[in-house]
């Protein structure tokens, strides 16, 4: 059954993003690379999970953690290839994801997204479900490429397909695939063994989420390798059973809204308590969580 990862790291990733983390936050960190193909490996510290292919071509990367991880990220790359960091894609807008595109701007690297991660950070963006407004990020920080449904990089021997899904944890979700490698970033589309956090105020649901797994398993086979934004390296089983979780949440919860059940109520049915104990334990507690759910979709 799924098991929470890494429930420390993944707590401070969400706490530091609002504000932005800041070095003292961030000063026990270790960015680990774990090989996922023969040039793709998934990097973790603090934020969401970093994809990353090396080869002839230069550094890929996607997403980049917190701004004071920048230096380690780039010391963790240059022990798997001595190539600069050429592009990053930003999955989606939140900060522990985005947070080192300024340093890596300022590097060269430069930052693709889909249009809705340059808007929404371009200009202040309130959280409801943090009660926090996450100020503007600087011009250095913004993707300068942006496509509005998908793009193609054929780089490092592999044809990287990145493609907007819809909206889902955020409304500027990208999905990025290496079709030689059989890999597949997900963003924070996918909560690997955990109850997935989505942004309602920026239009993501729990039927976005449920249609994103949707969209990845009609791609997958039994040998891809799925890099989840949060949680351990998954595969298509993995993804199935965090779908199979939505599924049921949101039936339950649906149920509940057709017999007149406010946030409270729905909420103190414990729609979850069956569900708790495998998928319970990461960032998201069951009693919040199902307050977003229901957030999600009655709205």
């Amino acid at each position: 059954m799924p098991g929470m990862a890494r429930p420390v790291i993944i707590a401070l990733a969400f706490t530091a993003m609002l504000p932005a983390a800041n070095a003292q936050d961030m000063a026990d960190v270790v960015i680990e690379a774990k090989r996922v193909s023969d040039n793709v490996y998934m990097l973790t510290g603090a934020g969401g999970n970093i994809g990353l292919s090396v080869g002839e071509d230069g550094a890929f990367l996607i997403d980049d953690q917190f701004a004071p991880l920048t230096e380690r990220i780039l010391a963790t790359i240059a022990e798997l290839s001595p190539a600069p960091v050429r592009f990053v894609v930003n999955t989606h807008w939140h900060g522990d994801h985005t947070g080192g595109n300024e340093h890596l701007g300022e590097a060269g690297a430069i930052i693709v997204a889909h249009e809705s991660v340059r808007t929404r950070m371009s200009t202040d963006q309130f959280m409801k479900a943090f009660n926090r407004t996450v100020p503007a990020s600087p011009e250095g920080a913004l993707p300068v490429i942006t496509f509005a449904q998908s793009m193609t990089f054929y780089w490092n021997g592999d044809e990287v397909q990145v493609f907007h899904v819809g909206p889902a944890h955020t409304d500027g979700d990208s999905i990025v695939f290496f079709r030689e490698a059989n890999v597949i970033h997900m963003g924070d589309t996918f909560f690997n063994g955990m109850y997935p956090f989505f942004d309602v105020s920026t239009e993501g649901s729990i039927a976005g989420m449920i249609e994103a797994a949707d969209t990845v398993l009609r791609l997958a086979n039994d040998r891809t390798k799925i890099i989840p934004g949060h949680g351990p390296l998954g595969g298509i089983d993995e993804l199935r059973a965090s779908r199979a979780m939505l599924m049921t949440v949101h039936d339950r919860v649906q149920k509940l809204i057709n017999d007149g059940a406010s946030k409270e109520d729905v909420v103190a049915a414990k729609p979850t308590r069956d569900l708790n104990a495998d998928w319970g334990g990461g960032f998201m507690k069951p009693d919040r969580w199902v307050g977003i759910v229901y957030d999600s979709m009655v709205k």
